[in-house]
């Protein structure tokens, strides 16, 4: 029996699609908020960094966090962390110190630079809040319903991967 059987045999149909649909969308929606990151940014003349490394910086903020925090705590999602932070270090968006109790552990936080990066992020998506509101395309029961579905999701996949059933 094939994998795809025995989904078809205990699963409503209609709701796979859909939901074959939704996880469809999310990859789309992140690939296009890193586009939008990257056009606002070669309309402000910064080219020196990407998208993924924007949302980086932006999601940093004012904390101070080692690389293995910035994943626990769902600041950055792709695989070569090592190496953007690596390259916002040497293009001087960020400062890095080695941790004193466990030398392994390098502490990063955001220079003037990094934050001038965090500025411009943060006011591209305060237009987009506002934007979003004023067009009555989501208003704040909209949105509350959109994040309340997807940390569902969120915790139940984390389930998945902790507990496998």
């Amino acid at each position: 029996m094939s994998i795809h059987g025995s989904i078809g045999e205990t699963t409503d149909k209609s709701f796979m699609l859909a939901y074959l649909d939704s996880l469809a969308l999310v990859e789309r929606l992140h690939r296009l908020l890193l586009d939008v990151i990257k056009d606002e940014f070669e309309r402000v003349g910064v080219l020196e960094i990407n998208a993924v490394q924007a949302l980086l910086l932006f999601n940093i903020g004012d904390n101070e966090v080692t690389a293995g925090e910035l994943k626990s705590r769902g600041y950055y999602q792709g695989s070569n962390v090592s190496y953007n932070l690596k390259k916002l270090v040497e293009m001087g968006y960020m400062h890095h110190q080695r941790c004193e109790i466990d030398r392994r552990s390098v502490r990063v936080r955001l220079t003037q630079k990094g934050r001038e990066i965090h500025k411009v992020v943060e006011a591209l998506f305060e237009r987009h809040a506002e934007g979003l509101q004023s067009k009555g395309i989501l208003d704040a029961d909209g949105i509350d319903t959109i994040t309340f579905a997807l940390r569902r999701v969120e915790r139940y996949w984390g389930d998945q991967i902790r507990y496998i059933y």
